[in-house]
């Protein structure tokens, strides 16, 4: 059993029949790029692995999105969501100052 801002997870051993996969993820909003990069290197480190568009996946084999707590607030406008969107499909780890500078 774990603590996650706030909220209470339990996660079980499926054994090597139910694998984690992405059909369940776990979001963690981050203020500041700071958070994001702390987050992004204790999950990836140790057997993780990044992933495109802000996902990375823990060395247990769960899913992770690490995403700015300002991406709502980026994607409210039409225009400037795409351009938004196009900058996320071209990162891994997400990275606040370009994605409001998109």
């Amino acid at each position: 059993m774990f603590e996650l801002n706030g909220s209470k997870f339990m996660g079980l051993n499926g054994g090597p029949v139910h694998k984690p996969n992405h059909a369940t993820s776990f979001v963690i909003p981050c203020d500041t790029q700071k958070e994001i990069d702390h987050y992004w290197k204790s999950l990836s480190g140790d057997g993780g692995r990044e992933e495109q568009c802000g996902w990375v996946r823990d060395k247990f084999g769960y899913s992770w999105q690490i995403i700015p707590s300002i991406l709502g607030e980026l994607m409210s406008e039409p225009i400037k969501a795409q351009r938004v969107m196009s900058k996320i499909l071209e990162m891994n780890k997400l990275d606040i100052d370009e994605l409001k500078d998109a």
